[in-house]
């Protein structure tokens, strides 16, 4: 019987020993395939991101791999690349995780896109479900209301004063202007956006995406002989970005002037939403979205002619009416432009106004730089509204943040630029 016992103790003893150098190879596996991810992940995004650091989103992984097409690993010879990376949970898987986008200004080619080009909606139509908010769909899964929520583009929020950058849900955009003392061949602004390419993105992953788009960014600006001085992140935990549009009457922030504007003038056929962002007066790009309810589209309906009916069935489901109003200031001025149908994307020069393809803008100086204030329609918003109405709306906000901002020199865009619909 003794002799049985000690047997199978020793049994269990080498079981035991034998697990435990399982358990550390594998162990030992993991960390190897681990540091080989943080390697190839900062080779693809050409040392301006720690590969460990990206390896911790979304709870931490052990695998993940970098893409290995040209196009999406950064080359910082050329003047917009990023890289684009996914996790690997299993042989032969792999999920989207982390892109890092790097930017820089140029007199050719917009870095803020403003009019009523496909790529600046809002919202998804009536076939795709939120990203943001899933209260809204009906049984079938499609929204039953597209502008309930910006789903597709809600409006960034400024980082502390906005002088850092901006960030939604799911990135960071941090920005560098390039001062004195900076390399001749430097731009005048440069942009990282460290964004997550999964749903759900969690409050400790924010702030891991604010980190990694800083470090990026100084890493990149001292590249480039970009001499800058980024303001430290913020020492809250970035908030949640809301999603949700509300009542337009009662909005502040950066859509306060519409809701001045409802007041004086009613609400005629004017947006009953909005989504604004706090105000900031050192923010060098300030939104405000707008946009039209289902309840009001109809009551819109009931005055527009046969023709135009159909622009209002349209807008519940796949063409919804929405405008956008922001303004850029500083070096941001300077990097706005619009998809011009038919040629050459266009970049609109600081100290003009006019209009092109759905975009109104206006021009001022503010603390003795540029400054660019913008209004975008959707496709076919901008004729139910009428060039009346466009033209006291834009003036309105025009007036509004340039007073609000101390501007001087303001040019507005002739008035036969609204009637051009």
């Amino acid at each position: 019987m003794r002799t049985g016992l000690i047997g199978l103790w020793r049994w269990t003893a080498w079981g035991g020993i034998g697990l435990s150098l399982y358990a550390g190879w594998l162990t030992a596996d993991d960390l190897r395939d681990r540091a080989s991810s943080e390697r190839d992940i900062s080779a693809a995004c050409g040392g301006l991101v720690s590969g460990a650091a990206v390896m911790d989103l979304q709870g931490g992984m052990v695998r993940a791999k970098a893409s290995d097409y040209d196009e999406y690993r950064i080359d910082s010879r050329e003047l917009h690349s990023s890289c684009t990376v996914y996790k690997v949970p299993g042989p032969g898987r792999t999920t989207s995780l982390f892109t890092l986008v790097v930017r820089r200004s140029d007199a050719s080619e917009p870095m803020n896109w403003i009019g009523d080009d496909s790529g600046l909606e809002p919202f998804y139509d009536t076939d795709h479900t939120d990203r943001t908010d899933r209260t809204d769909d009906t049984e079938n899964g499609e929204k039953s209301d597209v502008t309930a929520v910006a789903d597709r583009r809600p409006e960034a929020w400024p980082m502390g004063d906005g002088t850092l950058g901006r960030y939604g849900d799911w990135y960071t955009t941090v920005r560098a202007e390039c001062g004195p003392g900076s390399r001749a061949t430097a731009p005048e602004l440069l942009n990282v956006t460290a964004r997550a390419d999964y749903d759900d993105v969690s409050a400790a992953d924010r702030e891991r995406l604010a980190r990694i788009a800083r470090t990026a960014a100084e890493t990149a600006a001292d590249r480039i002989g970009c001499t800058t001085r980024l303001a430290a992140l913020p020492a809250r935990r970035l908030a949640s970005v809301p999603a949700a549009l509300r009542p337009a009457k009662t909005t502040g922030g950066s859509c306060g002037w519409f809701a001045a504007h409802l007041t004086q003038q009613g609400q005629d056929r004017l947006p009953d939403r909005a989504l604004a962002i706090p105000l900031r007066n050192a923010n060098p790009l300030e939104g405000c979205l707008l946009a039209v309810g289902p309840d009001q589209v109809g009551r819109i309906a009931d005055e527009l002619n046969d023709d135009q009916r159909d622009y209002a069935r349209s807008a519940l489901t796949h063409s919804p009416w929405w405008l956008r109003t922001a303004s850029y200031f500083g070096p941001e001025a300077h990097t706005v432009g619009y998809e011009a149908l038919g040629a050459q994307d266009a970049i609109i020069k600081a100290g003009t106004a006019g209009h092109a393809d759905g975009a109104w803008w206006a021009s001022s100086v503010c603390d003795g730089k540029p400054a660019l204030h913008t209004l975008s329609s959707s496709y076919t918003y901008d004729d139910i509204l009428g060039s009346r109405r466009l033209n006291t709306l834009f003036r309105a906000y025009v007036d509004d943040i340039t007073k609000r901002r101390g501007c001087t020199d303001v040019t507005y865009p002739d008035a036969k630029d609204f009637r051009n619909l």
